[in-house]
């Protein structure tokens, strides 16, 4: 897998492309920096949903989805230990189980 370019690279490509002047294709200016059209296209895509021209889910909204499902699957996780434990400890006081009591 190629590295990916740096942020700050990205940067000035993307805001060349967007303040470019008539008659200027993204293609060209994809070539002039020596990346790929697509990656160009996908950047500029990417940065229009952050900036909200677009329609989708920005990067902040992706990133604190995914936080919050990881964080839902944990207070799961957790909820079931408590419930087992709970269920095991009903189950250990039960009287005339075990016991040896005269």
């Amino acid at each position: 897998m190629p590295k990916p370019y740096p942020s700050e690279f990205r940067d000035d490509v993307m805001r060349v492309a967007r303040h470019r002047e008539s008659g200027v294709t993204i293609e060209q200016i994809a070539k002039d920096f020596g990346v790929h059209p697509m990656t160009l296209q996908k950047w500029l895509q990417r940065a229009a949903v952050d900036d909200g021209s677009m329609p989708g889910q920005s990067r902040t909204e992706g990133a604190e989805l995914r936080e919050a499902r990881k964080r839902i699957r944990l207070l799961e996780q957790e909820n079931e230990v408590l419930r087992r434990a709970a269920a095991y400890l009903s189950q250990a006081n039960l009287p005339g189980k075990g016991s040896t009591r005269s």
